[in-house]
């Protein structure tokens, strides 16, 4: 994917890509906190029509009542790539109508926009149909970040290095990453947790895991003896830090 660029045509809005944290609303920035206050539009994506914007209630407790200048763009997590695709084109359309106008406008993302965010894929089906379309990214604090920062555990130091790994992988790329990196940080465990557990264990670095969900919300749990999740559904929102 071509990197997104600043520059734009005249007349065109600014479509800022705002990124929310990962819960605590005093964990937004600063600029994000003006930039939301001062665009006369913010899009706001959810699952579903009927499911609540997790982005939304984070901003939602700055009480500054941005309710009136919100629009609501469903982006359903769909392994049917032509179908997520179809909702893409359709959130960009909806985005475009507003910028074409010369309205500036704000997509709030859970966590920092260019990190695992939805925003992603949304202004490259954007910027596919309208390359004039004006960028700015307002970086958020990250889950990782957060959950360092909760767990009070470093994520590297000095020389040390940092791998992330998402989703659901090979047992390979998890047991390199795990030999080749000081910390490694494995993002939605909820599919893999037993088997990350195993692989932990024979490694002998199940004792140097921190198990971290939801972090900064009210739901936030940290468990150090992670052998005791074995077995359990575990929060899509969860990530495991394993530090040597």
């Amino acid at each position: 994917m071509s990197n997104f660029v600043r520059e734009g045509k005249p007349g065109i809005g600014c479509l800022y890509g705002v990124g929310v944290g990962p819960g605590d609303p005093e964990l937004l920035t600063l600029k994000a906190r003006r930039v939301l206050t001062e665009v006369p539009v913010i899009f706001v994506p959810k699952k579903a029509e009927e499911n609540e914007s997790i982005a939304e209630s984070i901003i939602s407790g700055l009480a500054l009542h941005f309710e009136s200048k919100l629009v609501r763009i469903v982006l359903p997590m769909l392994r049917n790539k032509h179908k997520l695709q179809e909702y893409r084109q359709r959130a960009a359309d909806m985005i475009w109508q507003h910028l074409e106008l010369g309205q500036d406008g704000a997509f709030i993302n859970v966590g920092d926009p260019l990190f695992y965010g939805s925003f992603i894929h949304v202004v490259k089906v954007l910027q596919s149909s309208h390359p004039e379309t004006k960028i700015e990214i307002v970086p958020g604090v990250s889950s990782i970040n957060a959950a360092a920062a909760r767990a009070v555990v470093p994520l590297a130091s000095d020389d040390e290095n940092i791998a992330v790994l998402s989703g659901d992988q090979k047992t390979e790329t998890i047991r390199n990453a795990l030999e080749k990196f000081d910390t490694v940080v494995f993002m939605k465990v909820n599919t893999i947790f037993d088997r990350l557990l195993g692989i932990l264990e024979e490694m002998n670095l199940k004792d140097k895991s921190i198990y971290v969900r939801r972090c900064t919300t009210e739901a936030e749990e940290i468990v150090r003896d992670i052998g005791r999740l074995q077995g359990d559904k575990l929060d899509y929102f969860s990530l495991l830090i394993v530090r040597k």
